[in-house]
């Protein structure tokens, strides 16, 4: 009996020792071929963003199919969180999502672009499309911005930043990247609207995202030709030519996005006047400031509007050269600055159903 007890304890063992080497054999096959890191990986993508992160547009945006994520630990943020490709030292490629609601404080880093206003184009942004209420801007990096407005809040908006913190260098062309820049940005807003209770109307998939086109690579035509975001200055084209300033840059007409750009330009191609609208959140973020970059050499207007509690606000800025360390429209003009920020605010106020459009007092 001894004998047989034994015989069994050793047939127990080895198999023991048999399941033990085995599953030792299938773990390092699962580690070595990347099968547990892809794993991992999906689950971080799963999880990130307090679980909102879409991940349609990441292999775009980062230009690889292999993307990881973690949180990015910062209390002044509903969510956040970091995504990159395991080769980012090598390729760059790191892309950092950010959530929070209108109503909280902006942190400094949202605030930061309005600071850039009165610096040439610096300040520029053009809108994202579909029917988003976001845009993009381009300031070395790229940034895109969605304000979902709840419908079950006027006084609250879901806002979500995207930004590109590294580019990826293997990228041959920039449009897929922004494009999937774009995606993750508009779709994590509108999954975070549905998961935190805001009610919020979106926009349909993007399919193409273009960057605000640098000044060297946008020639300034006569305000005459005026089609998008200046066309409500187009009737004023002899006083802007009076004013020293009778080319513009424009961006896409989009009754969406919730800031709007015009630039004036000099006969010598240098943004002379540099026009605003802001709307909803972003208008929210740029009155925190309590108008602090406003000087002399600039104009002020609000609107009430029926999307938001919060009011529109229409700025116009004399703009620096940093290039030159001057103004190229030396004299401000201030009669001119009123008239064309009122042709501006009205034309954009009728374009969003908003009233009440009034020049800021001392402005």
């Amino acid at each position: 009996m001894k004998i047989f007890a034994s015989r069994r304890r050793r047939l127990v063992g080895w198999s023991l020792g048999g399941i033990l080497l085995t599953l030792y054999i299938v773990a390092q096959t699962l580690y070595s071929t990347g099968v547990y890191a892809d794993w991992r990986d999906q689950r971080s993508l799963d999880s990130a963003c307090g679980g909102t992160l879409a991940q349609g547009g990441l292999g775009d945006a980062l230009n690889s199919s292999h993307v990881r994520a973690r949180a990015a630990d910062d209390p002044e943020y509903l969510a956040a969180c970091l995504i990159n490709r395991p080769d980012t030292g090598r390729h760059g490629g790191a892309l950092q999502l950010m959530l929070r609601w209108s109503d909280q404080s902006a942190t400094s880093e949202a605030l930061a672009p309005f600071s850039k206003n009165a610096n040439g184009v610096q300040g520029q942004a053009a809108p994202l499309g579909n029917g988003w209420p976001g845009f993009v801007r381009y300031d070395g990096t790229a940034e895109a911005v969605v304000a979902l407005d709840c419908q079950n809040d006027k006084n609250r908006a879901l806002v979500a930043y995207g930004d590109l913190i590294r580019w990826p260098e293997d990228a041959k062309t920039r449009e897929p990247v922004l494009t999937g820049l774009g995606r993750v940005t508009t779709e994590t807003a509108q999954k975070a609207a549905a998961k935190y209770g805001c009610r919020a109307q979106g926009g349909r998939q993007l399919t193409h995202v273009s960057l605000p086109s640098p000044t060297r690579e946008t020639a300034p035509q006569r305000l005459t030709q005026a089609r998008g975001s200046c066309v409500a200055l187009r009737g004023l084209a002899g006083q802007a030519s009076d004013a020293g300033t009778p080319g513009f840059v424009e961006y896409p007409a989009d009754a969406h996005t919730p800031q709007v750009n015009c630039y004036l330009f000099t006969p010598a191609g240098k943004p002379g006047y540099g026009l605003y609208a802001y709307y909803g959140a972003v208008a929210r973020d740029f009155q925190s400031l309590g108008f602090a970059n406003r000087g002399d050499d600039s104009a002020l207007a609000t609107a009430t509007c029926p999307q938001s509690d919060q009011e529109a606000v229409f700025v116009l800025y004399h703009l620096y050269d940093r290039d030159t360390d001057g103004y190229p429209v030396r004299h401000y003009s201030a009669s001119f600055a009123k008239t064309a920020l009122k042709a501006y605010a009205d034309h954009e106020a009728k374009q969003r159903g908003c009233t009440n459009v009034r020049m800021v007092s001392g402005s």
